[in-house]
């Protein structure tokens, strides 16, 4: 048994260093719902502060050593840095202190059908989307998601039935403190390398997430790094192992797809059985297998093919994940969280066969460490777009020991310019661009700003 799990059983008093924070809210007001007494800190008066003070937790603005006193439990963010006095005054207290992923797991067991979403790409999407379909066919589901689902304007949800949706991040193997009944894993690649080191330690970690599946696992039968991770874990398990994925030798497979202006159609097939045609309104080609997964995990709660395939064509994306912002004088802008090589390909490849003139691709490289270890293949995936345009290194966590720099990308991306500031990405950006052209920021970090400044930049321009 966990500590934690322990804990909860006794406490009622529940403390969050970080309260606002995307992922924190949504687990304060899942505890909320539970019975428990809230309270938290944080820095900035936000959105999802707000949120919380509605539930009427006692929330404080600005983090002392005094804004714990009463506590039980204390639960931080890792966002939260080693020095923050009401972090450091909580290590001194003999409170029990745990980060966010050690509640979240606790909170994946409460749940009897938790359904956690891993994958290297993909997660945010397809929680989303699985989440919304569970809604709108009656589930009432609750979730903790990495991005905002627009239905509810939240990165969290709190339900009344026993499922949950869970995205599992995989990074320094945080998704091993969660235990999900339905394990799902979308995709295995190279990511994290930093802690990881390489591929093979990648595919153990997913391994045994998957193993950790108390109902189910649900996989992606054409990703040849998932499938090798699946062929261990079945000489281990007796669960029912689901497979999706475009090839008809998978359980759930799509046919006769259909491609519209980068806006999938197809027929889901189930064990040889055609449950019916879904039409995206998300595009591009790979939101098909993410669409798929959602699809067999929905079906696993027992909802109905047709509502899950009404649910699905309602869905229009998760925040940040192609996300079209605004469109003045005819120039989109929209906003994407790809970082990853892989993601940008796919998301690139998109926007280019989307029917626009010209294509911009606004990037912010994140960590060092990504850009080093990845570089010949950012180097070629930032080459798809008519323009690629870039921002220096967010280095995030990382001190730069890789003496590494977005000069240097630039020197081999043919046509690519770099600058240091937002302001100067805007400014170019809107000065090539014409009617009919999409500007899109990519990245993981604050790259967002850099759209929010060009819709400002051209509404200052036309007028508006």
């Amino acid at each position: 048994m966990y500590e934690i799990d322990e804990l909860l059983k006794r406490v009622k008093r529940v403390h969050f260093i970080g309260i606002g924070g995307s992922g924190m809210c949504p687990i304060a007001e899942i505890l909320h719902e539970k019975g428990y007494i809230i309270s938290g800190s944080d820095n900035n008066e936000t959105d999802t502060l707000a949120r919380v003070r509605a539930l009427g937790a006692k929330v404080t603005l600005g983090q002392k050593p005094e804004n714990i006193e009463g506590a039980e439990l204390i639960i931080y963010t890792s966002a939260i840095l080693h020095g923050n006095p009401e972090l450091e005054a909580a290590k001194n207290s003999g409170i029990p202190l745990f980060e966010r992923n050690d509640i979240l797991g606790a909170i994946t067991r409460i749940y009897s059908d938790c359904i956690g979403i891993s994958g290297t790409h993909g997660k945010t999407t397809t929680s989303a989307l699985l989440a919304q379909i569970l809604i709108e066919c009656g589930k009432n589901p609750s979730a903790v998601i990495g991005g905002k689902l627009p239905l509810t304007g939240t990165s969290g949800i709190v339900g009344s039935s026993e499922h949950m949706v869970c995205e599992c991040c995989e990074y320094c193997d945080h998704f091993l403190k969660l235990t999900p009944d339905v394990a799902v894993i979308l995709n295995v690649d190279e990511d994290h390398l930093e802690y990881f080191k390489n591929l093979d330690n990648i595919k153990k970690s997913f391994e045994k997430f998957a193993g950790y599946a108390t109902k189910a696992i649900v996989y992606n039968g054409d990703d040849e790094n998932t499938v090798s991770v699946i062929e261990n874990v079945k000489t281990v398990s007796n669960k029912p192992i689901i497979s999706f994925g475009l090839r008809n030798t998978n359980e759930y497979y799509a046919d006769n797809i259909e491609m519209i202006n980068e806006y999938a159609r197809f027929d889901v097939i189930h064990n040889g059985k055609n449950l019916g045609r879904v039409c995206l309104s998300i595009p591009g080609r790979h939101n098909i297998l993410n669409a798929l997964a959602a699809f067999a995990c929905a079906e696993h709660t027992g909802a109905s093919a047709d509502d899950i395939i009404t649910a699905i064509s309602h869905f229009g994306g998760a925040g940040r994940r192609f996300e079209k912002l605004a469109e003045i004088n005819g120039i989109t802008i929209a906003d994407d969280y790809a970082h990853h090589p892989k993601e940008l390909e796919v998301t690139l490849n998109a926007a280019m066969n989307m029917g626009y003139n010209k294509v911009y691709a606004v990037f912010q490289p994140f960590t060092y460490s990504r850009t080093a270890m990845l570089f010949d293949d950012f180097v070629k995936v930032l080459q798809i777009p008519d323009q690629c345009i870039m921002t220096e290194i967010m280095g995030s966590r990382e001190v730069n020991t890789y003496d590494i720099y977005t000069s240097q990308l630039a020197e081999k991306i043919p046509g690519s310019v770099w600058f240091n500031t937002f302001e100067e990405v805007a400014q170019y950006a809107v000065e090539k661009a014409e009617p009919g052209d999409l500007i899109i920021t990519l990245g993981c970090g604050d790259i967002y700003k850099a759209a929010k400044i060009m819709i400002k930049l051209l509404k200052e321009r036309d007028g508006k």
